[in-house]
């Protein structure tokens, strides 16, 4: 029984196709992650605004910094959010360009590993705003009897 060749090239192009696809597991896991921190510190914002209004001076001006903090914590979190589904979307790209260089007969190496290569800066930039979002939340992190 003869074989299709197009059929080997396939399977090949599915094992290329294999790491791509791990990649994207984990950069959705990591999503998963950024996405629930934003909402945990929009939420915090949101119950800061809400009672703001009834607050003596003091605590106004306590949760006034708070609530800076939790607007630099969104906006890395938002940036770090941007860069990964940037690197996943690049990657899906990757995986899509694969295919199409084994259906049709292009040679893309250069241009798959050029976009490779971005979506890892991508990768890179999304996990350096997380890192900075974590650190800015560890070291305005105030534990004890409130003041």
């Amino acid at each position: 029984m003869p074989t299709d060749p197009n059929i080997s090239v396939i399977a090949h192009v599915i094992q290329l196709a294999v790491a791509p696809v791990f990649l994207l597991t984990g950069v959705g896991a990591l999503l998963s992650v950024m996405t629930n921190r934003l909402a945990r510190v929009i939420d915090r914002a949101r119950g800061l605004e809400a009672q703001f209004a009834g607050l003596d001076p003091a605590a106004r001006a306590t949760a006034a910094v708070e609530l800076g903090v939790l607007a630099k914590r969104a906006r890395l979190a938002s940036w770090a959010i941007n860069f990964c589904t940037f690197a996943a979307l690049l990657v899906c790209t990757v995986i899509a360009m694969l295919f199409i260089d084994a259906f049709i007969g292009t040679d893309l190496k250069w241009e798959v590993g050029a976009l490779f290569v971005v979506a890892m800066g991508a990768l890179i930039g999304g996990l350096v705003s997380f890192l900075r979002e974590v650190y800015l939340a560890t070291h305005t992190l105030r534990i004890g009897p409130p003041q």
